[in-house]
């Protein structure tokens, strides 16, 4: 009987692209993972992976048996879900994978609602720029609150779910000193210095798609993707920022923000969890949390344009 471990290794290994990668992020040794995909290979008696230059790639038997890992790993944790949908109980621990300019809008709201309604639950929350989806396919974080700009086609790996939460606008961000609190047209930026992050983010792309439909192209004075360091520089004075509204605590002191009136560029905020028929009243209670801090931000938001 093939041991479901082994062929959680192998999904790992196809994922990370070596075992050494595999290895460090399941927290073994490299040679503890060799050793137990050379048990499976001889459980199936053919070889599954294959040198591809620094890395490893799948044979044609590692894929088809990969295929078949994919549904009995999903069965397992099915089963697993459906047995706690029975207990209707949220568990003890989740880890929650969310981008930086969400952390103060959304996921400190989010957990502090956590605690005080599930105080037995504790969520790990790991903070990076990094897509994580790929993390949860393969179980690593069990809730991803992630971003898509409209311009970018949807690239869900299968296996997950999504779930809107906020259409989140990008803002122009200056000196409190600086400009007014009219809406501001995207065109009059293409004179002004910009901080912008690199065009090979996700941001960048989305902000350089938006300049062009205003027929222009920006010259950034300054490229970063800490939107920190972009808010440093609007509230020097130096440079003009394009900024995720969300990412912006209302309380910062020395910037103005404006709306874009023309060629709105904006992202959806969404929560993601691995597809399953039974939900998982863990994840459901994280996913719960961030859906009312979501409508907690966008009707503060509305309460402030009013204001």
């Amino acid at each position: 009987m093939l041991d479901i471990r082994r062929l959680y290794m192998l999904k790992t290994v196809a994922a990370r692209g070596s075992i050494t990668a595999a290895a460090r992020s399941l927290e073994l040794t490299a040679g503890a993972v060799s050793q137990q995909l050379t048990a499976l290979r001889n459980d199936v008696g053919v070889d599954l992976l294959r040198p591809d230059g620094r890395t490893v790639a799948l044979t044609e038997a590692g894929r088809v048996l990969l295929e078949h890992a994919d549904r009995i790993l999903a069965a397992m944790e099915e089963a697993e879900n459906a047995v706690a949908a029975v207990k209707d109980t949220v568990g003890a621990t989740a880890t929650l994978a969310a981008l930086p300019s969400t952390v103060a809008t959304m996921v400190a709201p989010a957990l502090t609602a956590l605690a005080s309604c599930h105080p037995q639950l504790a969520v790990t929350c790991l903070v990076t720029d990094q897509a994580q989806l790929r993390e949860l396919t393969l179980g690593t974080v069990d809730v991803v609150l992630g971003q898509r700009y409209r311009h970018l086609p949807d690239a869900t790996p299968r296996g997950v779910s999504i779930s809107p939460l906020l259409n989140d606008p990008l803002v122009v961000v200056t000196a409190a000193d600086r400009g007014g609190d009219r809406p501001v047209l995207l065109r009059d930026l293409a004179s002004r210095d910009l901080a912008v992050p690199p065009p090979t983010t996700d941001c960048g792309q989305a902000i350089l798609q938006g300049c062009s439909q205003a027929g222009f192209t920006p010259t950034p004075r300054y490229i970063t993707a800490d939107i920190t360091a972009q808010l440093s520089l609007a509230r020097a004075g130096l440079a003009t920022a394009l900024v995720p509204r969300m990412a912006i605590d209302p309380a910062t002191p020395g910037i103005r923000s404006s709306p874009l009136s023309d060629h709105p560029i904006q992202r959806l905020l969404f929560a993601a969890t691995r597809h399953t028929d039974s939900p998982n009243p863990t994840t459901t209670a994280v996913i719960a949390a961030l859906r009312t801090t979501a409508l907690e931000a966008k009707a503060g938001d509305r309460a402030r344009q009013e204001a």
